[in-house]
């Protein structure tokens, strides 16, 4: 009798923008353990507020680390888009069945996408029609509490897994508020909200009397309605936000096609 092909086990790629050794990394690759074959390669250092920055001017390091007992992991000289690349090209010479990024030390909602490392990495692998998952916790502590959020990337990550063909590009903004599990009332599913940082550079003088400036400022939101991840957080909901790499603004282009005469 013909022996029963085993199934293979999806390979999941796990990198973050804070750093190879951060908690948060750790608490990531914790929550999926045995849902897959997990490689992780991530940043050597802190790269947060990075964006989608790559490295072209310099030769990227990759070197083999002690990581979980069990999880192949790698330190990366680069971004965390660098990181995904060679990770998909050098590390697995294939594309993992999903990329999780995270988990963040800090928020990742709104206007905070466009900058954050963590959501570029996973929108990088977005690119090559890798389904992929950011995930923020709204703590910048590196003693921050990581059970929720565990719990929440488990689930996520279980149903992207399952629904892998919902969308080629498929991209999830995932943030998790900073309170006690048995609070959190579940995931919502909503939009971006529309807000910004009104800042300010807070100038200062070196030991040799020269000037300096730390960036500083208030986060503003601009958007009350109850369907977006600012709204979902403050109500002790996961938000779950669909992101893209495509900024076309189609409803501008509609405009501009029927006055626009050259």
């Amino acid at each position: 009798m013909a022996k029963t092909k085993q199934k293979e086990l999806p390979v999941i790629l796990i990198t973050n923008d804070d750093g190879v050794s951060a908690p948060g990394i750790k608490a990531l690759t914790e929550a999926v353990l045995g849902l897959g074959k997990i490689i992780v390669v991530a940043p050597d250092k802190p790269q947060s507020g990075m964006g989608h920055a790559i490295t072209i001017g310099h030769p990227l390091r990759l070197s083999k680390v002690n990581g979980i007992e069990g999880v192949e992991t790698y330190s990366c000289s680069g971004t965390p888009v660098d990181c995904v690349k060679l990770a998909v090209d050098k590390v697995l010479h294939r594309k993992p069945d999903i990329c999780i990024s995270g988990i963040n030390h800090g928020a990742n909602h709104s206007i905070n996408v466009i900058y954050s490392g963590t959501m570029s990495a996973a929108l990088e692998a977005s690119i090559e029609a890798i389904p992929s998952v950011g995930f923020s916790l709204l703590d910048y502590s590196l003693e921050a509490d990581f059970t929720a959020a565990k719990i929440y990337a488990r689930q996520v990550v279980e149903f992207v897994l399952k629904n892998k063909n919902l969308e080629k590009h498929l991209c999830l903004n995932v943030n998790v508020p900073a309170i006690d599990a048995k609070l959190i009332k579940g995931i919502k599913v909503c939009k971006q909200a529309y807000a910004k940082y009104e800042e300010k550079f807070d100038e200062r003088k070196d030991p040799h009397g020269r000037r300096y400036y730390w960036l500083t400022g208030e986060f503003m939101n601009f958007d009350k309605n109850k369907d977006t991840d600012d709204w979902a957080l403050k109500h002790n909901y996961v938000s779950v936000v669909p992101v893209q790499f495509d900024l076309t603004h189609y409803e501008l282009k509609k405009k501009l096609e029927k006055t626009w005469k050259i």
